[in-house]
């Protein structure tokens, strides 16, 4: 399958954010193998630094998203390196292992999670500072460099978890809900200027993320009736066809990649 993609982004300049594991790490080796230069950001700048040392044509960028002016120092830096930006996939996020704590803990106690009133203000504006804000971040910045050209794709990573909210875990599904339709209203004003914003929205997917997910946690979501956990490489290859070419009709959508564990 890989084979028959080689090419798919020959000539074109991607940024990815969260690249240093994951879902974002495994986007950037997609990009690269199909022909696409890449930049590779992280909060992590050794992770961005092993992944890019993997890739051709590929430089590690040390990037917060959830700070404005790193952001911006990153796309100017792509610009003068590249002079241009065709591809963003902005996969950076955070999830609250504490809060997953609480309610693994109270799913092994067989009572109900009891989360919101004990959730601090930092754990709020933590997840909602790299998840909403950092998208606002990332997709200003894209906006920024791509309509002037009339021309580029992005691809924000948003969640399943913004439909089927998780019992005890308001902040993160606020943040992905917000941080999809942000990326739908800037879909409907970007492609005016001839720049395509998409999401992907996975279930759940084996990344470092999940790794820390408490066991109790993990087996509720388990369900033989449906796919298992996704692969980051599955979710990636749906954020680079929401990228390339054959998705030139989609825009502000926001495609399910939960295995069938819901419709909406």
């Amino acid at each position: 399958m890989e084979g028959e993609r080689a090419g798919r982004f020959d000539g074109r300049v991607a940024l990815v954010t969260g690249a240093g594991s994951g879902i974002g790490a495994a986007a950037a080796r997609r990009l690269a193998a199909q022909g696409a230069r890449v930049l590779v950001a992280d909060i992590d700048g050794r992770a961005a630094q092993a992944v890019a040392k993997e890739l051709p044509r590929a430089h590690p960028l040390t990037v917060d998203v959830a700070q404005p002016a790193q952001v911006d120092e990153a796309f100017d830096e792509l610009v003068r390196r590249h002079g241009r930006l065709d591809v963003v996939v902005h996969a950076a996020g955070v999830d609250d292992p504490a809060a997953k704590e609480w309610i693994a803990e109270a799913l092994l106690a067989d009572r109900p999670p009891e989360v919101t009133a004990r959730l601090g203000d930092e754990a709020w504006r933590r997840v909602m500072r790299v998840n909403l804000d950092g998208t606002f971040h990332v997709l200003r910045a894209a906006v920024r460099v791509m309509a002037p050209r009339r021309s580029g794709a992005v691809v924000t990573v948003g969640s399943s978890s913004a439909f089927d909210t998780l019992v005890g875990y308001p902040h993160y599904a606020a943040s992905k809900a917000g941080a999809h339709a942000l990326s739908q209203s800037v879909a409907k004003e970007a492609i005016a200027f001839g720049v395509r914003v998409n999401t992907v929205a996975p279930g759940p997917t084996e990344t470092g993320m999940a790794a820390r997910t408490p066991a109790a946690l993990r087996q509720g979501f388990a369900d033989g009736r449906v796919r298992p956990y996704a692969t980051p490489e599955e979710i990636a290859d749906v954020a680079l066809f929401l990228a390339s070419e054959e998705a030139a009709n989609l825009v502000g959508a926001v495609l399910l990649a939960n295995g069938g564990r819901f419709t909406v």
